[in-house]
């Protein structure tokens, strides 16, 4: 049985058909450049014009004149290469952490079955409905003093990495794809003599690369890109994250060496998403079908 498409075969064989399909394609291509491509060009040429020019009504779309040492003079003006380091060291620990709470927990919940195992997994996916600045308050009190230690975690990257540790959303991405792993390839390892730990370290983990790729990257940007949290958890300057401090900088920064700072900021995450692009499509699919 052929499926029926929007526009029909035979309407494209036609000259009219195709003339409107490829106007149509084209129209929605140009639309989604505008959409997507021009505010990072925007960005771009705005860091290499010069202030006066940056700020001027109507702006201009290519710049009177280049100045890309803009970038050179953020990098050193605003001390990027400190904030680059305190935002590596918060959100490399952040996926670390997140992995090592995350997959064990949808591990269980997957394949271990505990009793209200699926209670549990509703009421983590409930938290999903909270917004966060909800919970901006109560986590705040947990990190500055933390319940049974008694710690103080403000001014620590380990502020950042205990809340992010448990993901509701990304225990729900894994333990869907650990519901695809067939039960018979797990029970030949039990067979074997392999307990749970074993199983999940040397079966579950080798072939659940793709998903635990994803769920890196989501920690990484989510990590990466956060402002509310560490700007609360970090108010020595020495240890802001790169999102904070150039916004503690902005009010006493020219404007092109600001979206200079900008732009280099995004830099690293642009690069993992064109690099890893492929390893996140197929982890987001890989536990909606059967195999």
């Amino acid at each position: 049985m052929s499926t029926r498409t929007l526009v029909s075969p035979a309407a494209l064989r036609s000259a009219r058909g195709k003339a409107l399909y490829w106007l149509v394609f084209s129209l929605v291509l140009v639309l989604f450049l505008l959409a997507f491509v021009f505010p990072l060009y925007w960005a771009v040429t705005g860091a290499m014009k010069s202030p006066v020019e940056l700020a001027r009504t109507p702006p201009s779309v290519v710049p009177e004149t280049w100045f890309p040492e803009t970038f050179w003079q953020a990098w050193r003006e605003l001390d990027l290469g400190r904030y680059f380091l305190n935002t590596m060291i918060v959100a490399g620990g952040a996926v670390l952490v997140q992995l090592a709470v995350c997959v064990p927990a949808a591990y269980a919940l997957s394949k271990l079955r505990p009793v209200l195992g699926n209670v549990i997994l509703g009421l983590m996916l409930a938290t999903l409905m909270l917004p966060a600045s909800a919970l901006l308050v109560p986590t705040y009190l947990t990190i500055a003093d933390v319940p049974l230690l008694g710690v103080n975690l403000l001014n620590n990257p380990a502020g950042i990495w205990l809340p992010a540790a448990a993901s509701a959303f990304n225990i729900y991405l894994l333990k869907r794809f650990f519901d695809e792993i067939p039960g018979e390839l797990l029970e030949a390892a039990r067979m074997d003599g392999a307990g749970p730990v074993r199983v999940l370290i040397s079966i579950v983990l080798p072939i659940s690369r793709p998903i635990l790729a994803v769920v890196s990257i989501l920690a990484l940007v989510t990590a990466w890109k956060d402002f509310i949290w560490p700007l609360l958890v970090f108010s020595d300057p020495n240890e802001q994250t790169l999102s904070v401090a150039l916004e503690r900088v902005a009010p006493d920064t020219a404007l092109n060496v600001l979206t200079a700072g900008l732009v280099l900021a995004s830099i690293p995450m642009i690069l993992v998403f064109l690099v890893f692009q492929r390893q996140i499509l197929a982890g987001l699919t890989a536990g909606s079908l059967k195999g």
